[in-house]
């Protein structure tokens, strides 16, 4: 029971989770991201890892035997949720691992952070989980241990690297699942914590480009001066004073008479606030306002990879909101692709100002759903901080599937109301619209609602105010950029689509 056996069935092994160094991460140069470290393998040496809940303990001891049951006796073992204590042999290797389960012993709860706790915990060496876990808990095991090997280190070419624990799971299937999440936030933490020097809209454009082409997607960019010849005005705009020319990224995937499934995301590679500049300590974590870019590029693999059976589209309006003498300006009055007009309250509201020229076009082909992920807000984090992301929307029905989606992944998020009676808040005197509301009030909804301004009544449309970081490091979450819903809306679009 507590010995090493060799596993009836092929195995998997996840080891480390997109761990980049100087050698495929090469500074300003093509971006490259390293494969997940699975292996199929059979090992007779790896140590399990045996999950007993608190009703069950009592029977364990009695069927342990020496020296295991006098070792956990002495070590107080409880099996309280989330408890660890290995076991050693005679000679002081472990044999065995307990893995606490709580009070009523549950293995499928979607916390996949729990996981990456246990993987910090245990020394380097293999370890399995015990036959008869399901699907999902091997999953959660997989995504969990995966995401705890995370790191990013491309800036650090002398950073040791530690040998990283091993785990072995019997459903292949699961840990395939896993090892594409795993792929996928490691490339939106990747894209969101690269520098702004290495991270600028062309810069943006060639990792979209990296992965239109692994996918043989299609990709199309209108830069600089062609923005106002195709009028997108408020793009270019707003990125016309950075040295590095505004741009809009336009990758589509997947069969033509496929249900249409189209992704925005915010790539405001830096934000200086603009002429309303921010304060140095608004601006020191900047770089992550391609977030919404990060995310929709890291959630448009996972739809490539899955072969979800969709015609995907990815706009990305990508710019850098900097100072010069040509950048726009509080009071001026920018005329939209849709025809709106809008004066400028805040240089600093920028996002909504190159999501509006991008959410008109993809409403032009009338999507079957439409998402959008910006980090928009700081208003959003004040009422459900860090770590849950807003989600706004007039689809009842999407809203609901979203919410089981987040429960059902442990992938947190939560709806704010599109609220109508704030729409005078961005009433302008001279223009159709403000940017932004005069007001300290509703800064998240105001936001949504200017967007609302941008999409059609007759389309599915979600958004998402995500904030895209760590604020602290924990187990398999370490301070930097992360991935927010992005596996609840994978789930929720895997549930509604299915593969090709």
């Amino acid at each position: 029971m507590h010995g090493r056996a060799t596993r009836k069935q092929r195995n998997l092994k996840l080891s480390r989770a997109n761990t980049l160094n100087s050698d495929n991460f090469p500074i300003n140069s093509e971006y490259k991201m390293t494969g997940q470290h699975i292996f199929f393998d059979e090992s007779p040496n790896a140590t399990p890892i045996l999950a007993i809940a608190e009703k069950d303990l009592a029977d364990w001891y009695k069927q342990a035997g020496k020296p295991a049951d006098g070792w956990a006796k002495a070590h107080e073992f409880s099996a309280k949720k989330g408890e660890l204590l290995p076991i050693p042999d005679a000679d002081g290797t472990i044999m065995t691992v307990l893995l606490g389960l709580g009070q009523d012993g549950a293995i499928t709860e979607p916390d996949p952070w729990g996981w990456a706790a246990i993987r910090d915990k245990l020394p380097t060496g293999s370890y399995y989980l015990p036959e008869g876990m399901g699907a999902d808990a091997q999953e959660l095991a997989a995504l969990g241990w995966g995401l705890g090997s995370y790191r990013f280190i491309p800036y650090l070419p002398d950073s040791p690297q530690k040998p990283a624990p091993l785990l072995y799971l019997s459903d292949r299937t699961a840990v395939e699942r896993a090892q594409r999440q795993i792929s996928a936030i490691s490339l939106v933490r990747d894209l969101v914590n690269t520098p702004t020097n290495d991270m600028l809209p062309s810069h943006l454009e060639s990792r979209a480009r990296t992965l239109a082409d692994r996918f043989s997607a299609q990709l199309s960019v209108i830069t600089g001066e062609a923005l106002l010849e195709q009028n997108f005005p408020t793009i270019h705009a707003v990125g016309r004073a950075s040295a590095d020319a505004p741009r809009l990224i336009d990758m589509r995937w997947g069969r033509d008479d496929a249900p249409h499934l189209t992704l925005v995301g915010k790539g405001v590679c830096f934000d200086s606030g603009g002429l309303d500049i921010k304060p140095s300590s608004g601006m020191r974590i900047m770089k992550k306002d391609m977030g919404g870019a990060a995310h929709v590029l890291g959630l448009a693999q996972l739809i490539m990879d899955s072969g979800l059976d969709v015609r995907l589209r990815v706009l990305i309006p990508a710019v850098e909101n900097a100072i010069s003498a040509n950048a726009f300006r509080p009071g001026d009055i920018i005329t939209t692709r849709k025809g709106l007009t809008v004066e400028i309250s805040n240089t600093d509201a920028e996002g909504r100002l190159v999501l509006c020229d991008a959410l008109t076009l993809a409403c032009e082909e009338k999507p079957d759903l439409l998402l959008d992920f910006a980090t928009l807000t700081g208003a959003a984090r004040v009422a459900l901080g860090p770590d849950i992301p807003a989600l706004f929307t007039h689809d009842h029905i999407l809203a609901d599937k979203l919410a089981r989606a987040a429960m059902q992944t442990g992938d947190p998020l939560w709806r704010l109301p599109l609220w109508e009676g704030y729409n005078d808040y961005l009433d302008s005197p001279v223009a159709s619209l403000l940017n932004a509301g005069e007001t300290s009030f509703a800064g998240a909804i105001t936001a949504a609602l200017y967007l609302n301004r941008f999409v059609e009544k007759d389309v599915s449309w979600a958004h998402f105010d995500v904030y895209a970081w760590n604020q602290k490091p924990r187990s398999g979450r370490p301070t930097g950029g992360e991935a927010m819903a992005l596996r609840a809306c994978f789930a929720m679009l895997s549930e509604r689509f299915g593969s090709s």
